[in-house]
């Protein structure tokens, strides 16, 4: 995916403002297991996904609970680093070897005082967001974890195919027994989806969730 395709998905832009935005991107490459957002951190830049897949995930009584998945086309930020200046309270892993785009909060923050076609694309970004975490956040009010897993293969089965089985099952707000359990009773329907898209849910140990402090920091390339 190319960054004009990210950037024109949400809100096309005039081609002066396109390039007056690109002027300030810088494209980078991090390695699968990079903490792009630690908790306690000020995180001040924005990230757009060229390739690869991510999850934000936080600590409760020990565990990792991953509340957000991005793949190529979203956004990566802080929010708590971007519009309070304070630390955040998440972490944000990639999940494989990714190619990013890195905008700086101020850098972008110029933009939208100079050029109104580029803040009525901040405008539009920010309502598509908030309309994505409130259709993600409806479901774990009232769909049962079998309606949840069975929309999550209607919608994006790739999904089972690139992330841990532990951190779909957190996703979803279950655990990974009860995912398998779901899987399980739900096997001839779902061989049926994986025959028809190729996808294969993986269980590789390596690619689980792991106890929160062994994955690489979050340092980025020199640029």
């Amino acid at each position: 995916m190319t960054i004009d395709d990210i950037i024109n998905q949400r809100h096309p832009l005039p081609p002066a403002s396109m390039e007056r935005l690109k002027s300030c991107l810088d494209e980078v490459e991090c390695p699968r297991g990079t903490l792009l957002i630690e908790a306690g951190r000020v995180e001040r830049n924005v990230y757009f996904l060229l390739q690869g897949i991510a999850r934000a995930y936080v600590l409760a009584n020990g565990r990792e609970v991953t509340f957000w998945i991005g793949r190529e086309g979203d956004a990566l930020f802080s929010m708590n680093g971007y519009v309070a200046d304070k630390p955040g309270y998440e972490w944000l892993e990639l999940m494989e070897d990714s190619r990013l785009c890195v905008l700086k909060r101020d850098a972008l923050r110029r933009l939208f005082a100079t050029d109104v076609h580029i803040a009525n694309w901040g405008r539009r970004y920010a309502e598509s967001e908030l309309l994505a975490t409130e259709q993600r956040l409806l479901p774990l009010l009232h769909a049962t974890a079998t309606q949840r897993y069975r929309d999550l293969l209607e919608r994006d089965p790739e999904l089972l195919r690139r992330l841990p089985l532990g951190s779909i099952a957190s996703y979803l707000g279950v655990t990974q027994a009860s995912l398998s359990r779901i899987r399980a009773e739900m096997g001839g329907k779902r061989g049926k989806q994986h025959e028809e898209t190729g996808c294969t849910e993986t269980d590789d140990p390596a690619r689980q969730d792991r106890p929160s402090g062994t994955r690489q920091s979050g340092q980025l390339p020199s640029q």
